[in-house]
């Protein structure tokens, strides 16, 4: 008996008469995962990805059941912002992953398109709404998103608004940057200001957001040295843990907690051997229930991801005397805001420095960018002599995963990164 889904098919069937029974079960099972990654992390994780795994759980946990003193936001949204108000940062994306952890998200996403969602709107923004429809969460104190890359983030937290009493800021961020973008963007922050002060009673302190960039800036320090050794060493991670990295890097940035994972991360990763596997730097989104890339990539000492680059779209370091415009430069500058070519040829520098044998790009269901920038990412990469593999499916519901063909595009891949590498040693 799959002991999970059981335990999701519970959470669903009173998902609809009785949400608060459903939303029980789940912060009880967030519970137990919290205390399985605090006590009973499988032997073969390193030290610091077991502390991110429990960042994971215990920054959902903690979301879910203390709304008031959550925002509900996109990857991008000033989280430094929040944390000076006392506020914790929760992407629908991150609670859909969840939801899809327990193995509901087929439920959600129905629902949401019961009360006419379109079957095309990514699957991480229906199983959000769904689940919001279904009142098995609450809504959180203020809803913040970004005009950046992803057209349903917008529309989706508006839908969430009309049907809740969750207030939503938009932040516009223009397509590039610029002295009177810059000067946009900011003012924009100091209207957002102004709401958390009015929504918290409280009043910000530009030295403490000042701090909060400073340890920013030396988390990115520190994951700096961990990617230049990572390059070379084994360390092992999880699809799961690779997603899980976007809570250090982007939900809770500038945290002293987050601060001390990358301290862990660059100590750490200096006791693991040198890798002699095949290295894959991986682009967008991580299925992380599928059979064939769990086999492949999972604690693998054969297989190797070396990060994700929804990890490093911005690493410039953050100009502590002026917080305001420099949080304004980070939304700007972001390898997500733009033309894809910005993307592409980083990716090719990435992989150069990761001394990669091949990149996957993953195409997520409903994602406009992902698939509309493959042609791009193909002919740029090929002219690096650089090889890619395009996978397509749904990171989020199982019912679209097809793994009989990611099982032959990925094993046939992985021989001819395999034939490569050895023929050049």
């Amino acid at each position: 008996m799959n002991i999970v889904k059981t335990y999701g098919n519970y959470i669903k069937k009173y998902a609809g008469t009785h949400p608060a029974v459903s939303r029980k079960m789940i912060d009880i099972g967030l519970h137990l995962e919290q205390f399985r990654t605090e006590h009973f992390a499988e032997k073969t994780m390193p030290k610091a990805y077991q502390k991110l795994n429990t960042l994971g759980v215990k920054n959902t946990l903690h979301a879910l059941e203390y709304p008031e003193s959550t925002v509900w936001c996109n990857l991008f949204a000033p989280v430094e912002i929040f944390q000076c108000f006392g506020l914790s940062a929760l992407s629908m994306e991150c609670l859909s992953s969840f939801l899809s952890g327990f193995t509901c998200e087929d439920y959600f996403i129905d629902r949401a398109e019961s009360r006419g969602i379109a079957s095309t709107l990514c699957s991480y923004h229906k199983d959000f709404i769904g689940a919001v429809d279904s009142r098995i969460i609450s809504p959180a104190r203020l809803g913040v998103t970004t005009s950046m890359i992803c057209d349903g983030n917008i529309n989706t937290f508006r839908y969430v608004s009309r049907h809740t009493d969750l207030d939503t800021y938009v932040i516009d961020v223009p397509d590039s940057c610029s002295p009177e973008a810059v000067e946009y963007v900011t003012m924009q922050l100091k209207e957002l200001i102004q709401k958390l002060e009015a929504l918290t009673g409280k009043r910000l302190s530009m030295d403490d957001l000042s701090e909060t960039l400073a340890r920013e800036n030396q988390s990115k320090a520190y994951y700096k040295e961990f990617l230049k050794l990572q390059a070379e060493r084994y360390y092992p991670s999880t699809l799961t843990l690779q997603m899980y990295m976007l809570f250090a890097t982007h939900l809770n940035i500038g945290t002293p907690e987050t601060l001390d994972l990358f301290r862990s991360f660059a100590e750490d990763i200096k006791q693991y051997p040198k890798y002699d596997g095949t290295r894959i730097v991986w682009v967008h989104l991580l299925p992380f229930y599928q059979e064939t890339l769990k086999h492949y990539f999972n604690l693998n000492r054969d297989y190797q991801i070396q990060c994700t680059e929804m990890n490093l779209d911005y690493m410039d370091e953050l100009d502590t005397t002026h917080p305001l415009e420099a949080l304004a430069t980070k939304m700007l500058n972001n390898l997500y805001n733009g033309p894809y070519e910005k993307k592409a040829n980083m990716l090719v520098k990435l992989a150069k420095e990761m001394h990669a044998d091949g990149v996957i790009n993953f195409c997520h269901w409903g994602c406009k960018q992902s698939a509309g920038g493959v042609f791009q990412l193909r002919e740029t990469l090929k002219a690096a002599d650089i090889p890619l593999l395009v996978l397509d499916g749904d990171a989020m519901d199982r019912r679209n995963s097809h793994d009989g063909q990611i099982k032959t595009r990925l094993e046939a891949f992985l021989e001819i990164l395999d034939k490569e590498r050895n023929s050049s040693c």
